[in-house]
């Protein structure tokens, strides 16, 4: 237990000031991970992508972000093994946990979740190898931990043994009352200025307890802390995350890089290790009719909304599917197109919001049951329906010819159509 605490307390004399916490300490070890050239890349990835087009605040980046995951998850540490969580935990365990949450984003896309659909290697993946690699795997052994378990800490799909610390770090990084998550929230919501993100974390720490095959576990007095983050991440989304501008912006990007793709002018590992400049200016060295899409975003032309209504698994599934959902574009922009007037293909975007999770498997303790089954609200029904309002279906437009297709004679009917039958192929 001693050697627990010595090395979550002793030797952290590098400060930074963070906006958020205040100053945040490290090791001369783990300084040395935030000075390296594939963190310092991350300094170059704005967090929310598109976002400061509707809250110009919102120029953080995943470099600050994954600052503020480290921190809380020291934090989160000390706690827990004041709680009894150092009788599994090792030195090195420790120091390898503290460094897969300040890397856990090294091998993120940028401009957020524009290239999600996409076919590419998961970035817990990428994340994994890079921290395999060097120079990033030196810094992680000399800051005291074990590159490997820090790997697989970040990508479950290694190899990490079945012992009860890999786990136990595993559950902590990704869950309900994840450090990542605490930060995000309260990140995005105090760069955007909304009040929506912002959660008592002090509360949330005092109480969580630690569990060797759970992660944590919450008392009963945590429950409205879940729920917090909860309604929280859902009024986000609502209102920064998924904004129709901020939505516009992304889907045109993606669009952009999923014809380029799919004709073959990119290669998915063209995509690998870019920060956000690189990506608009792979984008911009490349020939493509559809990578003009790029430059209008870059520019701040994005499309406008034509419709929009909630996703249907049954009639719009095929819409998951990206190449399906290209032909639907094509075949839309045809249907509005007037004689002598087309539309190109590429007028049209037809997006739609990835699935999206509200975790609520935290075991609550004295009631002796999941939060799902717990006392809360927030039962299944209710965490289903906050997830069926947010996946809207919105249909863009390119601005230059938004009226001609709302005055189109049989737009209304066009679209309803398409809104009840978009499932045919």
């Amino acid at each position: 237990m001693k050697d627990i605490y010595t090395t979550l307390q002793s030797g952290y004399s590098e400060p930074i000031r963070d906006v958020l916490w205040g100053h945040i300490y490290l090791t001369s070890g783990l300084a040395a991970l935030i000075k390296s050239e594939p963190f310092m890349r991350l300094s170059r990835i704005f967090q929310l992508g598109p976002a400061y087009v509707v809250y110009p605040g919102a120029t953080h980046t995943r470099a600050a972000h994954s600052i503020g995951v480290y921190h809380l998850a020291r934090r989160l540490l000390l706690n827990l093994v004041e709680r009894g969580a150092g009788a599994w935990l090792s030195p090195a365990g420790v120091v390898s946990f503290l460094c897969a949450a300040l890397l856990h984003d090294l091998g993120h896309f940028p401009y957020t979740h524009s290239l999600k659909e996409l076919p590419l290697i998961r970035h817990e993946v990428l994340t994994a190898e890079i921290i395999l690699r060097e120079p990033i795997k030196s810094l992680v052994a000399g800051a005291g931990g074990d590159p490997a378990l820090t790997a697989a800490i970040v990508d479950t799909g290694l190899p990490g043994g079945n012992e009860k610390e890999p786990v136990f770090y595993q559950k902590l990084l990704s869950g309900a009352l994840d450090p990542d998550k605490l930060d995000y929230l309260n990140r995005d919501a105090r760069y955007c200025g909304v009040p929506y993100g912002a959660q008592d974390v002090d509360f949330i720490l005092s109480h969580l307890h630690p569990d060797s095959e759970r992660g944590v576990v919450i008392d009963g007095r945590g429950i409205p802390s879940v729920e917090s983050i909860l309604f929280s991440k859902y009024l986000m989304y609502r209102a920064v995350y998924w904004h129709s501008m901020v939505r516009s912006a992304t889907a045109m990007v993606k669009k952009a890089l999923i014809g380029g793709l799919e004709d073959g002018v990119l290669k998915p590992e063209d995509l690998y290790g870019l920060d956000d400049a690189g990506l608009f200016g792979l984008l911009s060295d490349s020939s493509h009719p559809l990578f003009h899409l790029a430059e209008k975003v870059h520019a701040g032309r994005f499309y406008t909304v034509i419709a929009e209504f909630p996703f249907d698994e049954t009639l719009h599934r095929s819409l998951l599917d990206i190449g399906k959902r290209s032909r639907h574009e094509a075949a839309l922009a045809a249907e509005l197109s007037l004689p002598g007037k087309t539309l190109g293909p590429e007028s049209i975007i037809i997006d739609i919001p990835e699935p999206i999770s509200f975790e609520t498997g935290l075991f609550v303790a004295d009631e002796g049951c999941y939060f799902s089954e717990s006392s809360s609200v927030f039962n299944p029904k209710v965490v289903d329906n906050l997830v069926k309002s947010l996946r809207i279906i919105r249909i863009f437009v390119d601005p230059d010819h938004e009226n001609r297709v709302k005055l189109h004679p049989k737009f209304e009917e066009i679209l309803h159509i398409r809104k009840k039958w978009l499932n045919l192929t």
